[in-house]
């Protein structure tokens, strides 16, 4: 049973997670690929400071469908059903919906309130496996997973809703994000750098300091085939914490890679952080992939302290920010009040419309 101050904890950690994970996401887009050097030259020798009014990218897009298939999953629970790696990825195949669709279509009566709402409909630079992997119907698994070369944080940066599962298992959690990461990233690096800031997120939202929570992911990890490449990079941003000042040259070294490499750049960010615009101002400015080591850190800070700590100024020019704020209060809602709302006692119709169980 959830106290009133737990639940508010909650609300403000899941509020946190999604907003921070937007606000690094849109940070880290607008500085694209380029170079530190080129940053510096563009924004001076501070680089990129504050984050413009930059439109999302698909990642921030995604997330939503990834909180929408976990809420779905519980409702679906009621009726005997559990499976939630189908309804993730039947959430996936609705995000794909909005990649080729003009506009929501009414016909589909299991797009819920999310997959009708128009601001999901622009296309922002999708990533390549993501496409591809929710091109039709197969659910790909760690054993078959789709795009078995796809090593890129695409994944990675869909996956802080299953930390936010405070109330399950960490070794279910790292199954849970593997397997679904596993539906279009296919490389281990990848799929395990999912499963891995899942479990990061799910320590610091169950109120775990930082370090702990990274050396939990680290334990979960080390059974796991295919796990070193992950592993190390954690293991070197944990060995960056201790060499001194918070500097943007040992910021540029983890960044050098794939999803293992954002990962550790968001890890080592928020160890280092001196508050959180410093944090994600580090997680960015380098050359490697800004826009996901900006929303995985955001993420990190998110649940690390809830959304009092996100800047006020940047969650003003949040694109989208009405609808992640309504859909984290819904989960919120779901995870502290899931019975009362579809149990056995009585269904509401209300969030059946929302979140319908077909």
């Amino acid at each position: 049973m959830w106290g009133r101050f737990e639940q508010q904890d909650f609300r403000s950690r899941v509020r946190g997670t999604l907003l921070g994970s937007a606000i690094g996401d849109a940070f880290g887009a607008s500085v694209g690929a380029r170079t530190l050097d080129a940053i510096r030259a563009v924004h001076g020798p501070h680089g990129l400071t504050t984050p413009p009014a930059t439109p999302l990218t698909a990642a921030t897009q995604l997330t939503p469908f990834t909180v929408d298939g976990l809420i779905r999953a519980h409702v679906r629970r009621d009726t005997g059903t559990w499976h939630p790696p189908t309804d993730i990825h039947r959430a996936y195949l609705r995000w794909a919906a909005t990649q080729h669709d003009w506009g929501p279509d009414e016909r589909r009566e299991d797009n819920g309130w999310l997959a009708r709402q128009e601001w999901l409909y622009a296309r922002r630079g999708p990533d390549r496996a993501c496409l591809t992997g929710f091109a039709d119907d197969i659910l790909g698994t760690p054993a078959q997973p789709k795009n078995p070369t796809a090593r890129n944080a695409a994944a990675a940066t869909r996956s802080a809703p299953f930390g936010l599962l405070v109330g399950w298992e960490p070794a279910l959690v790292l199954q849970l994000a593997v397997e679904c990461a596993a539906q279009s990233h296919g490389h281990p690096a990848a799929y395990l750098s999912a499963g891995a800031f899942a479990l990061v997120v799910h320590g610091l939202t169950r109120g775990e300091s930082p370090d702990s929570a990274v050396q939990r992911a680290l334990g979960q990890l080390g059974s796991r085939p295919g796990h070193q490449p992950v592993t190390d990079a954690l293991q070197r941003a944990l060995a960056a914490v201790t060499q001194g000042a918070p500097d943007p040259a040992t910021v540029e070294t983890l960044a050098a890679g794939d999803a293992e490499a954002a990962l550790a750049v968001a890890v080592y960010c928020a160890l280092v952080a001196e508050d959180v615009p410093h944090g994600l101002r580090l997680a960015v400015n380098h050359g490697g992939d800004s826009a996901a080591a900006g929303a995985l850190c955001g993420a990190l800070f998110g649940a690390l302290h809830g959304e009092t700590a996100l800047p006020a100024a940047w969650l003003a020019e949040l694109d989208g920010r009405a609808i992640v704020l309504e859909l984290a209060d819904d989960f919120a809602l779901e995870m502290t009040q899931g019975p009362a709302l579809h149990g056995p006692a009585g269904a509401s119709p209300g969030w059946l419309a929302r979140y319908p169980r077909g």
